[in-house]
C-alpha cells in the first residue's frame, strides 16, 4: 500500500501506523506501470487527475472523496477502453460508517493517533481555522469542552 498526501504530519502518522510507502506525489514511487488500485479520498480535482494517471492497465480507480457538485474532470474514453480501466464511485460512508464506529468503540482502531487538535465548542471558530489551514491530521470540536 502506498499513500500520497501533501500534509507531512499525515504521512508521519501513516508511517507510525505501519505504512511503508508514503510520499507527497505518486511520481515519487517506482511504479512505471502504475498501481493495481488507486483510491481518491480527497475529492480534489487535481488529486483525481493524478490518481487516474497512475492506474495501471487493467487496474481500478475508486472515487471515495467528495468533490464539489460542479467539479469536472476530463477523461478520454479511448484511454479507459485501451487501458481497460474500471472506475468506481462510492458513498462509502453509507456502507461502512457503522463498522468504522464499531472498530473504534472496540479499540481495534485508535482515534487518538488520527486527531491532532481538539477544541471546546466555544472555540469552534479557532477550530475551523485550524481545519482550513490544512495542517495537522484531524480537528475535532468537543460539545462538552
Amino acid at each position: 500500500v502506498s499513500i500520497v498526501d501533501l500534509n507531512n504530519e499525515k504521512l508521519v502518522t501513516a508511517k507510525a501506523l505501519g505504512f511503508m510507502h508514503v510520499a507527497t506525489s505518486a511520481d515519487q514511487f517506482d511504479q512505471p506501470r502504475g498501481f493495481d488500485v488507486v483510491i481518491d479520498c480527497t475529492g480534489v480535482v487535481a488529486a483525481i487527475k493524478a490518481g487516474l494517471k497512475h492506474v495501471m492497465p487493467g487496474g481500478t480507480f475508486l472515487q471515495f472523496g467528495v468533490a464539489n457538485h460542479d467539479a469536472k474532470v476530463e477523461i478520454e474514453p479511448f484511454w479507459i477502453y485501451n487501458k481497460e480501466i474500471t472506475i468506481v464511485g462510492s458513498m462509502a460512508v453509507l456502507h461502512s460508517f457503522d463498522r468504522a464506529v464499531e472498530l473504534f468503540a472496540n479499540g481495534v482502531l485508535n482515534a487518538d493517533v488520527m486527531i491532532s487538535d481538539r477544541y471546546p465548542l466555544e472555540q469552534y471558530e479557532t477550530a475551523l481555522q485550524a481545519f482550513k489551514s490544512g495542517k495537522g491530521r484531524k480537528t475535532i470540536v468537543l460539545p462538552n469542552g
